[in-house]
């Protein structure tokens, strides 16, 4: 076992904490799953096949964008989101590295 549990975390599992806490919300991962591939989805879309409010759905899709889990671009009055692919694959493929390094 390893003892220096205060050490700080590589830079490269930086952005994992903030995936990680962005999807540990059951919401937020049925917002994820919603989309289809290559698909940009609005808040309206979302919350019509939600049972959240639209100011919640909203509040969840900040929380996405903001871990980088969501790319958006703003079209005339509308936002619309898309699964940030790469970032994620990146991400993710730290903890899979890490856990392939313990086998």
């Amino acid at each position: 076992m390893k003892t220096d549990y205060t050490r700080t975390l590589p830079d490269a599992w930086q952005p994992m904490s903030r995936v990680f806490t962005a999807l540990g919300d059951e919401h937020r991962q049925r917002i994820l799953l919603l989309f289809e591939k290559r698909e940009r989805l609005n808040v309206g879309q979302i919350a019509e096949v939600s049972t959240l409010s639209r100011s919640t759905v909203s509040h969840h899709l900040k929380i996405l964008r903001e871990a980088k889990v969501l790319n958006s671009e703003k079209i005339g009055k509308e936002v619309w989101y898309w699964i940030n692919c790469s970032y994620l694959e990146q991400v993710l493929d730290n903890v899979l590295t890490y856990v392939r390094s313990l086998e």
